[in-house]
């Protein structure tokens, strides 16, 4: 316990203890006894304070001198502490100073070891100079004396080997492209034909051309006159009205209508048939049924637009894009109506994108409107699938339904599997037999284009179109044409009718190598 401490304790013991004797003696103040009592209380108290006070300086004294000692101890111990310590890292900085002088003295024996090593190096690679220069000398001196024997040059020898090497990688590209071409025809047609058959199978559709009649007959050709009216004024009005041409020929009992807008020329053959039913022909009346044919028609046109997108199950269509499908009714392709065909295209796609695992919905969006174009084709410059594109993108389609419909002519290259499907479908809706005509002057020209396209290649003798251009035979020239190279020739003819030719179907290319021996006896 600290001396100040101390001495306060018995200050404060002491200051009670006279508090209580003066107390006592103010209490009893009234007698002398008590007067007297309390001095000898108060010096009794002053005896008893003065023995404690000297009680606690002597402890003060001695709990001092005992911290004292305990300081020194204290110190004699830390003091003890430090030097042992000291000791220890004395031991481990002697013991690392050996180690690094052993460390030094092994890397002095490792720098003489390489020493002596670069010295047997140099000597290595001077022998091995001089033996390099024995090699080049034998080797040209070999090169020389090979010259000499095969009587060419480097250069020739090199252009006979490469000439040797094309031939063997000829050889083996044709072996690998015929390999590569059984696995993936065997295992793609198998695929494609499973599709395409169960989609052929479960869209059972009409496929009888029809043609946008144009040609109206008349009960007699008396009625002919009364058409062309007085002067030609009935036949003037009604052109001017329905925009079409009026053609009255020699044909017994019909006149022609013709115009390049099909529902045009619907409005003006229902005109016609109705004028003709009633018998009244006068400019008056040709106005009035005008009308009522233009009404009729635009009628039968949204319905049909709203009966084929109602077919497929589409019912988000803008009215503008329906009433657009509608007018594909009146159109003709190839003699294939092509509303029929955009619906039968729908089915086929929304079939094989099931198959395949997608979602038929957008598939039959797609294939449904793939030939919107056609509705205006004769109004607006350009493809119809262009044309198609633009409409549907105008009218708020996506972008995968405006893609398919502008690649399914490889207007642009085709980048999603929906645009795929939307061209096989129209393949397969346009191909089936009796779906659609060809123009003898389009045939000629198709049959022409896969001969040129084959005599356009090296070794090829003849080329004959056969099977209405569903297979070219191409005869080679034996001496220029090996067998291995028919099968790249084949591949290559067959890979360039694809980008260069537009046809139903496909195409086989057969490569025939006729080789001959003859021998003469005389």
């Amino acid at each position: 316990m600290p001396i100040e401490a101390m001495w306060a304790v018995i200050g404060i013991v002491a200051g009670v203890v006279v508090g209580f004797i003066i107390s006592r003696f103010v209490a009893n103040s009234s007698t002398k006894r008590a007067a007297q009592e309390a001095e000898e209380l108060v010096s009794k108290a002053k005896s008893q304070a003065a023995d404690t006070v000297a009680d606690a300086q002597r402890q003060a004294e001695t709990m001092r001198r005992e911290a004292i000692i305990e300081a020194k101890d204290e110190a004699l111990k830390l003091k003890q502490e430090a030097q042992a310590e000291s000791k220890e890292r004395m031991k481990e900085i002697r013991a690392a100073e050996n180690r690094v002088s052993q460390r030094e003295e092994s890397l002095d024996r490792r720098v003489e070891s390489l020493d002596a090593r670069e010295q047997q190096i140099a000597s290595l690679q001077g022998q091995l100079d001089r033996r390099s220069d024995e090699l080049d000398e034998a080797s040209r001196e070999i090169t020389r004396r090979l010259e000499g024997v095969a009587g060419m040059t480097p250069e020739e020898a090199k252009a006979e080997l490469l000439d040797t090497l094309k031939e063997e990688v000829t050889h083996e590209s044709a072996a690998i492209i015929r390999d590569a071409e059984t696995r993936t025809k065997a295992e793609a047609d198998k695929k494609a034909r499973s599709i395409l058959s169960l989609a052929i199978q479960r869209v059972a559709a009409d496929h009888s051309a029809e043609n946008t009649v144009s040609t109206i007959h008349i009960p007699s050709d008396d009625l002919k006159g009364r058409i062309i009216g007085r002067e030609g004024r009935n036949i003037r009005s009604f052109e001017q009205l329905t925009g079409t041409n009026l053609i009255i020929d020699d044909t017994p009992e019909c006149v022609t209508i013709s115009c390049f807008d099909p529902v045009r020329r619907e409005i003006g053959r229902v005109t016609m048939e109705n004028l003709i039913a009633d018998g009244r022909i006068h400019p008056a009346r040709i106005e009035e049924m005008f009308k009522k044919a233009e009404s009729l028609v635009n009628q039968r046109v949204q319905e049909a637009g709203e009966q084929a997108a109602f077919d497929t199950g589409i019912h988000d269509l803008h009215p503008e894009l329906v009433r657009t499908l509608g007018r594909l009714r009146y159109r003709t392709s190839y003699g294939q109506n092509v509303l029929n065909h955009s619906l039968e295209v729908a089915y086929l796609t929304g079939v094989m994108a099931s198959e395949l695992g997608l979602d038929p919905v957008p598939a039959k969006r797609a294939g449904l409107l793939h030939d919107l174009g056609k509705a205006v084709d004769h109004e607006v410059e350009g493809s119809h699938a262009v044309i198609g594109a633009d409409l549907a993108r105008r009218f708020g389609e996506k972008g995968e339904i405006v893609h398919a419909i502008e690649a399914h002519h490889n207007d642009i290259e085709p980048e999603s599997v929906l645009a795929v499907l939307v061209q096989a479908a129209d393949a397969v809706s346009a191909a089936r037999p009796g779906a659609r005509k060809e123009t003898l002057d389009a045939y000629v020209k198709r049959l022409e284009k896969l001969e040129e396209i084959a005599n356009s290649y090296k070794g090829v003798e003849r080329t004959y179109a056969i099977q209405a251009g569903r297979e070219v035979r191409v005869m080679v020239e034996p001496d220029k044409v090996d067998e291995a190279a028919t099968v790249v020739l084949a591949h290559d003819i067959a890979h360039r009718i694809e980008n260069e030719m537009q046809y139903p179907g496909q195409v086989k290319v057969v490569v025939i190598r006729e080789s001959r021996a003859v021998g003469i006896a005389k």
